[in-house]
């Protein structure tokens, strides 16, 4: 007879919607117990009764819980044979299972929520022994996991104490009663990469799994202990004097005492105490005109508890006092705005495992770069964050851990013909109704969201750092969150709460928006019936090359009160070190590159440091745009600034100058700042005194820089600079007077050459073009200089103007001579050859007619002057580019020369673009090799461009140069100095760049030969790969132009 069965036998934890969590703690404020006032005061945990139990763990990884080993918690069992792994981190990094999985918005799973895969759910096993320390026994013994993603059970000695999900939230879980407190003890952890929880924990980011942060052993009075804190602080009316409001959880009884100490820690400003008997006491201590913490000024006291003076926790307090107030955000009475950036956590090795230093360098380097605010997309990020938040000073928005982006495509898919034509934020609106129906709007899922404010707010509640919380991300709007948003208030009414999917501010306290262009903003501001102020939770997307027209934004914050800033998308890229199979080339990896589908490929290369966490040049311009110090107008003797600081003076500043004669510093000083300029207020400088010997072009830098060290930032360190032309057209003659009478030319019926005593020109009359250029017997040219339109497309071309480029075939557009006209006698000591030839793409009609003459002359140089006038149908909205390509030999590479390979008067010393360049200062810069010049984004694109270009001059091995600068042009996009240019000098030819999808692609197609462009004009970047396209001021639009080039 069949042996009637059913398995599984139950509903497992992880696949269970109303089992969220089993014999955990409540979540608490994240604090560590002492046992004296001073070693509180240290913050240092290993002077606290805590025991890390990070490190070697034994690992067993199985394709799904029912294959995982049975009975492997019981401390018998036998685990010689298994693997040893780190805790923290992921085990798709320590080469277990199918390997890291990126996908931007879609499930990597079936959907059928609360429903998840049975037998491909990968889970590990983890083991490893402990001994109480000497100074937890006799304690309260909990296990404290900081982050296990995404669910687990967990066993000590064989007996389950807990299980949890939330993979971004601590769990807690008491072991007292099943420990050992003089033996060895075995804890065991099982854990399921997909659990019911998986559904609202899609984010945008690499899926991956494992305990990723700190496991603790914490020790707490067995009797009567502290098990919670609760701080607020409360401002008078006029934001002077505080009212500390302290709340404490107390199991057991006795005597409660709270000091307040000082900054410095050496003196009690005030202090209470209280009897208490198993409850909550609470405590309001006045404080007198405490120093205030904002972001600018991070001052910090310091907040002992005791209890029977036995047990001590300690935590930072900082005064301060947020709130919604004549509809802004305001921070001790003052509008704030956020310069900030969303920040998921992100190594290029570990993954979410981010070691501390590693974190204390982002943070810091955020601080270099002008950033004062955090979001923590989308999760609460590691608890050392914010206390480096508060010490530092960073506006941080924490976000709880949930998003379930996935359920808009499946809704978008169903949608009919007719909705599917609908305008893409029409059909948004009406796809995200139904997705909210799934969960976000679904009353079965409740409990799930309001856990996830819970852990959220009780774990962070204590840092003055913390001014917003955020709801989550990308999971529409419904019931569930307006029952996150109240329980919230109920407890912690002291914060503003955002959530952008809250188009409408309905529930929120704010409005948000995602990526609109500029215009939409400033409509906003000016809509009085807009009485919550907006902040731009994401915004300037700074995948690839870009972002672009920062600078607009950041304008729009301080011009319209109600702008409050944003978050720059996003900060770091994702990529994954890893190695080619075949090459066994590092490169950072991308979705796909691990075998992953779905995947959104490089979707997740979108940040402003690339994944090694270094700048890109996006956070130089980003640094830029949020200066404090904003240049506003000059006259001839007086340069009027702003002071962008929202609460400090610019005392703790110094000015220095240097005045540029035609890129070379001629003077240089120090300029006194005037005393007291507070916040939002305008100021002057006076012009310093011009160099009396100066004839060409002057521009004056002025640096402003640190007088004094800080936590983040060293003494002398520039925060802001600013640049100012001073007299723009120069004066002086690059170019010698041209002697008659010194070329020879020889023709043949297909070939001219053109001699001077110095050059040698060798031009074909079939093709139209330069075939050779040779001074001093050297020659310059490998590759013909040739008229082309395109580049490499950004990634933020890709879905906007690039779309178009590809439809319109700009990408195969070449030069078609169609005839070549000759000077039948030298005139001036001048040659001139005039040819006519049509720019067009196969297939379509539109081309770019060109009349190009060349002129050649006895000095040695030689002018190439080009008219382009668009016709037919088809042609492009925009360009590319506008300019000369040829290639040089390998000799002017600066490979073996001792002398710069390529110096240039113009902005420098890192690329720039015309809507990305403000960062970028006017001088003379030198590279020694022509590879320096090079961007080597992580998904090969265009890069290394350099903009406002007066000359450039390139260097031959042996010594010789040549020197390109471009003469006035007429030019339609044109309105300041016309004889500005745009190169790019590399070792990669433009079609190369584009196939490539990694740089190690990109280096096998690598030629020695020098590939240089000329640019009268170039196309900007804007942010279009999830945002606006490049603005028309920035544009390339095709229309007629006329320029000239001067090789000499």
């Amino acid at each position: 007879m069949p042996d009637g069965r059913i398995f599984p036998t139950t509903q497992p934890d992880w696949n269970n919607l109303n089992v969220l969590h089993k014999n955990t703690l409540p979540p608490r404020a994240n604090f560590y117990v002492y046992k004296s006032t001073q070693d509180a005061l240290t913050y240092d945990t290993t002077n606290s009764i805590t025991y890390c139990l990070s490190g070697t763990w034994k690992f067993n990884h199985a394709a799904n819980p029912f294959e995982a080993p049975e009975g492997f918690e019981n401390p018998a069992f036998d685990i010689a044979g298994w693997e040893d792994i780190i805790v923290p981190s992921m085990w798709q990094l320590n080469g277990y299972g199918k390997g890291p999985h990126y996908t931007n918005v879609n499930f990597p799973i079936p959907v059928n929520p609360p429903n998840v895969p049975f037998q491909e759910n990968e889970t590990g096993s983890y083991v490893r022994k402990f001994t109480v320390p000497e100074v937890a026994r006799g304690c309260q013994l909990r296990l404290r996991f900081e982050g296990v993603d995404s669910a687990f059970h967990v066993w000590v000695n064989g007996k389950e104490v807990g299980y949890h999900q939330g993979s971004r939230n601590p769990c807690e879980v008491d072991i007292t009663s099943v420990v050992d407190q003089k033996g060895e003890n075995t804890v065991a952890v099982r854990v399921y990469q997909y659990c019911d929880g998986t559904y609202i924990e899609d984010q945008d980011q690499w899926r991956m799994s494992g305990i990723y942060r700190d496991v603790y052993l914490l020790g707490f009075p067995l009797e009567s202990r502290i098990e919670d804190l609760f701080v607020q602080t409360k401002l008078d009316n006029q934001y002077i004097d505080a009212n500390l409001k302290v709340g404490v959880d107390v199991t057991g009884s006795g005597k409660l005492r709270a000091d307040l100490f000082d900054p410095s820690k050496s003196m009690v400003v005030t202090s209470g105490t209280a009897t208490v008997s198993q409850g909550h006491v609470e405590f309001s201590l006045p404080v007198q005109n405490p120093s205030k913490w904002t972001a600018e000024t991070p001052t910090l006291y310091h907040l002992v508890i005791s209890l029977d003076e036995t047990s001590f926790v300690a935590h930072r307090v900082g005064f301060r006092q947020v709130e919604m107030k004549d509809g802004l955000i305001k921070v001790n009475g003052q509008r704030i705005v956020l310069k900030g950036a969303n920040r998921h956590e992100h190594h290029p090795t570990l993954g979410r495992a981010v070691p501390y230093d590693f974190l204390k360098r982002d943070l810091i380097l955020m601080k270099k770069h002008n950033i004062n605010a955090i979001r923590t997309c989308h999760q609460p990020s590691d608890v050392r964050l914010y206390d480096l938040a508060d010490e530092l000073g960073f506006w941080v928005m924490d976000e709880a851990d949930l998003e379930c982006h996935g359920f808009e495509s499946i809704c978008d898919a169903a949608l009919s013909p007719t909705d599917r034509a609908l305008p893409f934020r029409e059909r948004q609106l009406l796809t995200r109704i139904d997705a909210a129906k799934w969960t976000t709007d679904n009353p079965d899922w409740e409990e799930a969201y309001v856990d996830r404010a819970k852990q959220l707010v009780r774990r962070d509640q204590l840092h003055p750092s913390v001014i917003i919380w955020s709801l989550g991300n990308e999971a529409f709007f419904g019931r569930n969150f307006k029952s996150m948003y109240d329980w919230i208030k109920s407890y912690d009414d002291s914060r503003p709460i955002h959530y952008e999917a809250d188009i409408y501010a309905e529930t929120m306290d704010m409005y948000s928006m995602m990526y609109p262009p500029v215009e939409t903003i400033i409509d906003f501001a000016k809509d009085d019936s807009k009485t919550k102020p907006l902040v731009l939770c994401e915004f300037i997307h700074a995948m690839g090359n870009g972002p672009g027209n920062i600078k607009e934004y950041i304008d729009a914050f301080y011009k319209y009160p109600k702008l409050q800033g944003g978050f720059v998308w996003e900060w770091a890229n994702h990529g994954l070190l890893t190695k080619d199979k075949e090459t066994d080339e590092e490169f950072y990896a991308y979705g796909g590159d691990f075998g992953d589908v779905p995947n959104d490929s490089n979707f997740i290369m979108d940040g402003v440091l690339h994944s090694d966490h270094t700048p890109t040049p996006g956070l130089i311009e980003y640094k830029k745009g949020l200066e404090p110090i904003k240049f506003v107008s000059y006259s001839s003797n007086w340069i009027n600034f702003e002071n962008r600081y929202d609460f400090v003076t610019l005392n703790h500043l110094e000015c220095s100058f240097v005045m540029l004669d035609e890129g070379i510093p001629k003077t240089h000083g120090s300029i006194e700042l005037p005393s007291n300029i507070g916040p939002g207020q305008d100021f002057k400088l006076e012009v310093p005194s011009w160099p009396t010997d100066s004839d060409g072009e002057l521009v004056l830098q002025l640096s402003f820089s640190q007088r004094f060290a800080t936590p983040s930032l060293p003494a002398k360190f520039e925060v802001a600079f600013g640049e100012i032309p001073l007299r723009e057209k120069s004066n002086r003659m690059h170019f010698r007077e041209i002697p008659p009478g010194e070329l020879v030319v020889t023709k043949t019926p297909n070939l001219l050459t053109i001699a001077s005593p110095n050059t040698t020109w060798i031009f074909s009359l079939v093709h139209g073009k330069l075939l050779s250029l040779k001074r001093n017997g050297v020659e310059f040219l490998a590759a013909s200089p040739d008229f082309t339109a395109y580049r490499a497309p950004t990634d933020n071309d890709a879905p906007q103007d690039g779309r178009d480029w590809k439809d319109r075939l700009v990408h195969l557009a070449k030069t078609h001579t169609r005839r070549c006209t000759c000077n039948a006698k030298l005139q001036r000591g001048a040659y001139t050859v005039e040819v006519q030839q049509r720019f067009c793409p196969p297939v379509l009609s539109w081309s770019i007619d060109l009349d190009i003459t060349y002129i050649f002359h006895a000095s040695g140089y030689l002018e190439i002057l080009m008219k382009g006038t668009p016709k037919g149908q088809n042609l492009p909205r925009t360009l590319p580019r506008i300019g000369v390509s040829m290639e040089l030999p390998s000799a002017w590479s600066g490979i073996s020369s001792t002398a710069p390979a390529v110096t240039w008067y113009g902005r420098g010393p890192g690329e720039s673009y015309r809507d990305k360049k403000l960062s970028q200062r006017t001088g003379i810069y030198e590279v020694s090799e022509v590879s320096e010049l090079w961007t080597d984004y992580e998904f090969p694109q265009e890069g290394g461009n350099r903009t406002d270009t007066r000359w450039v001059k390139f260097t031959h091995c042996v010594g010789d140069s040549i020197t390109a600068k471009f003469l006035d042009e007429k030019l339609p996009w044109k309105k300041s100095r016309k004889n500005l240019f745009d190169f790019n000098a590399s070792h990669y030819r433009i079609h190369d760049v584009e196939e490539a999808k990694h740089p190690y692609e990109l280096r096998k197609k690598r030629t020695e030969n020098v590939v240089l462009r000329l640019d009268a004009a170039h196309h900007g970047l804007g942010s279009g790969s999830c945002g606006p396209r490049t603005r028309d001021e920035y544009s390339l639009l095709t229309d007629e132009f006329e320029f000239g080039v001067i090789l000499s």
